[in-house]
């Protein structure tokens, strides 16, 4: 939960923190930013109450520097997911609104609602008995193996094309983001973290391994045949 809390801190600091902050330009990916913080805050926290535990600490809570790298990571994480409204925060320049714009933060809430859907589908799966000790294949988890993470991506990747219209020189770099983000879930604390807890559990199931087989890892596609 501190980590959709830093996002909602450091947006609110930003914008209060400019000189003529009531602009629709400004207001509109800083408010994209604080209604996503503040779902994923409270979906954490009603997920936490309901189960009782944050169940991604139960191997590291014993062990202090796990611990501490995994708050090392978390802040690192929050700086450069951040660049993007950042410097489009703390910049003199504000485009006026545009076809880029409307593309970027329509891209955005899509991936807010794919996000927050997935979420509620898995949350209210797993917490109905007749599927215990089954994975979530239903509604977005039909057609991705992780569609809260692609909703994830592509709300970042949104912000940033955004916010690309007043991006000049090294400003650029700011695409560290959304690409940040996305290295972070395709290859290190994400999916690959998750597709070996699901094979550990289910790997000697044939219905599981066809899931698998037959599932977009990622992207919300057709079923393979």
């Amino acid at each position: 939960m501190s980590y959709s809390l830093s996002f909602l801190i450091i947006t609110i600091v930003l914008f209060f923190s400019l000189a003529t902050p009531w602009m629709l330009e400004r207001i509109i990916p800083a408010l994209l930013v604080l209604i996503w913080a503040i779902r994923l805050g409270g979906y954490l926290l009603y997920r936490i109450i309901a189960i009782g535990k944050d169940s991604r600490f139960d191997d590291r809570r014993d062990k202090f520097f796990a611990f501490l790298r995994f708050w090392v990571l978390q802040a690192v994480s929050v700086w450069i997911i951040m660049l993007p409204l950042t410097i489009y925060l703390t910049s003199e320049s504000v485009a006026p609104f545009g076809f880029t714009q409307w593309i970027g933060y329509s891209l955005f809430l899509i991936g807010f609602f794919i996000e927050f859907a997935a979420d509620i589908q898995k949350f209210r799966f797993k917490n109905n008995q007749e599927n215990a000790g089954r994975w979530v294949d239903t509604g977005f988890w039909k057609y991705s193996r992780h569609p809260n993470y692609f909703g994830e991506i592509l709300l970042w990747w949104g912000l940033f094309m955004g916010i690309t219209p007043i991006l000049s020189g090294w400003n650029w770099l700011v695409v560290l983001g959304p690409l940040y983000i996305t290295l972070l879930l395709l290859f290190v604390s994400g999916i690959p973290l998750l597709e070996k807890s699901a094979k550990k559990k289910f790997g000697n199931n044939p219905e599981y391994v066809s899931y698998r087989d037959s599932t977009s890892i990622l992207i919300p596609l057709p079923k393979k045949k």
